[in-house]
């Protein structure tokens, strides 16, 4: 299996296609199988890269919980870029990957030709506290009940219903790969990642002060994250919005078809250098 030696501990991670590198950032819900469709649309023009975060095999699992934070994540995916000799790449995340995309953009805008946001902003505004309780409540359920009870519920959530409406075969995969994911390192990624990570409301100075092109791609039925998602919006100079209507979370497994085209507009401009700023005037030194 593809290894990559990183940060004292070994990510599996695969390439596909080649071009311009094209990495993808999972879901907590999700591993480096949830791009699989954009991986077979994508890597006829980008060489295409996905892997599984800390904490989801076959990436190795800390058994340390202090292991487990926002900054680990961002220095995993500088040392993988690192490794795969990645000087710079269009960065594709969904929920929990899409606030590293954005936060690795923040971080190291250099290393990053574009940011896709999609299914972010989690977390933000006055549900913060509401949040941080069911991130809790969900880590105690995986260190006591183990993947299968906490699958019960969270896939199944108001964010997932429309994914089992719309394409029950579609989500029966998503659940039973949710399922064979590490206890443990689902409960440390809930408590140090999630809990922890900074709020997307705090960030609006460096957000406005970054020239990176920004894509955040919602579903409308996916209400925890539109306060967030629209905040994202209106900060980052040179974002774009994309709603998907009668859509949940996991827009990319529930609207493929949808997502690759919008991601494909998206990607055809940026490279052709026509994504341009709200207001041109804004950007002089923004970098």
């Amino acid at each position: 299996m593809p290894q990559a030696a990183v940060n004292g501990l070994s990510l599996y991670h695969e390439e596909t296609g080649s071009g311009t590198p094209l990495v993808f950032l999972h879901e907590f819900a999700g591993d480096h199988r949830s791009w699989e469709p954009q991986v077979r649309h994508f890597a006829r023009r980008y060489r295409c890269v996905t892997y599984c975060a800390r904490g989801y095999p076959p990436s190795d699992v800390p058994a340390d919980a202090a292991h487990y934070t926002q900054d680990h994540q961002l220095a995993d995916l500088l040392g993988l870029l690192d490794h795969l000799r990645i000087e710079q790449a269009h960065l594709c995340g969904l929920s929990m990957g899409a606030n590293a995309a954005l936060f690795f953009g923040l971080r190291h805008p250099g290393r990053v030709l574009s940011m896709t946001i999609a299914g972010g902003g989690y977390g933000a505004g006055g549900n913060r506290a509401e949040f941080q309780h069911q991130v809790e409540l969900r880590a105690q359920a995986l260190l006591r009940h183990g993947m299968g009870h906490l699958a019960e519920t969270y896939a199944k959530g108001p964010a997932r219903v429309q994914f089992i409406n719309k394409d029950r075969r579609g989500w029966e995969e998503f659940d039973r790969q949710f399922r064979e994911h590490s206890p443990q390192g689902s409960a440390y990624t809930l408590l140090g990642v999630q809990k922890t990570r900074p709020n997307i409301l705090a960030l609006g100075a460096e957000m406005e002060r970054c020239g990176l092109p920004a894509l955040v791609i919602l579903g409308d039925e996916d209400t925890p994250g539109l306060e967030g998602s629209l905040y994202m919006k209106r900060c980052l100079p040179r974002a774009g919005l994309a709603m998907f209507p009668k859509s949940g979370h996991a827009v990319n497994l529930e609207e493929p078809m949808l997502f690759n085209r919008t991601l494909s507009d998206f990607l055809a401009a940026v490279d052709a250098g026509r994504w341009e700023p709200r207001d041109p005037s804004a950007m002089q030194g923004a970098g």
